[in-house]
């Protein structure tokens, strides 16, 4: 158990029985699939079917998140940034939500969407995906967004440039979507949150693709 306490308890890493593995194939790896079940595979790590190649990311459940926050602080709260005419959470254009979580009187904002899901498992999906979000601008696993050196400040050329290419082949609004991230420009993305620039990505082409059907 660690000696921290307040928000500094929220840094320490999670143990590794915590942490959970999501698989990110590729667009070509999905409908690789999608065209042939038999070209995936049941994962040994994740347990889902997906293609033998795709790589995995370390993240933190809903759970987890959860007992740590409670560890902090047990009155801890959160409440959507805005709300609807009928009073509910309000979603953006894009699906997703903006929380405001409170610990120990702190407030931070946090992003979170379901990628596209609907019905009642994707309201719970945003919930938790926008609690992990704004937890993360709290330090609470920080080293699993970051996957890198906390000294290196923004994404690299290459991703920058990869970035670039799916916002002009998908055709995402690049204002709306810096907005998200909280960034100047691609170039000035912080590295922590490469993997929640590509969910965003992933999210607009299952969208497209969706309308496509």
């Amino acid at each position: 158990m660690s000696d921290k306490t307040g928000l500094e308890l929220l840094r320490e890493p999670f143990p590794a029985h915590q942490i959970s593995k999501l698989p990110k194939p590729t667009k070509a790896q999905t409908d690789e699939v999608r065209a042939d079940y038999r070209a995936g595979h049941r994962c040994p790590l994740c347990n889902g079917w997906h293609h033998p190649q795709a790589v995995h990311l370390d993240y933190v459940g809903h759970a987890a998140l959860t007992s740590r926050l409670l560890d902090v602080d047990e009155n801890w709260n959160w409440e959507p940034l805005a709300f609807s005419e009928t009073g509910l959470p309000a979603l953006d254009a894009d699906g997703g939500m903006w929380i405001k979580l409170t610990v120990l009187g702190v407030t931070r904002l946090g992003y979170g969407d379901a990628q596209g899901k609907a019905g009642p498992d994707a309201t719970k999906e945003t919930i938790g995906d926008a609690l992990r979000n704004a937890a993360m601008r709290f330090g609470a696993a920080l080293d699993l967004w970051h996957k890198g050196d906390l000294t290196v400040e923004f994404i690299s050329d290459k991703e920058a440039a990869t970035l670039r290419d799916y916002i002009t082949t998908l055709g995402i609004d690049e204002g709306r979507f810096l907005a998200k991230l909280g960034a100047a420009s691609i170039e000035t993305i912080p590295y922590m949150l490469w993997a929640l620039a590509m969910k965003g990505i992933h999210a607009k082409e299952k969208q497209l693709e969706d309308e496509a059907a």
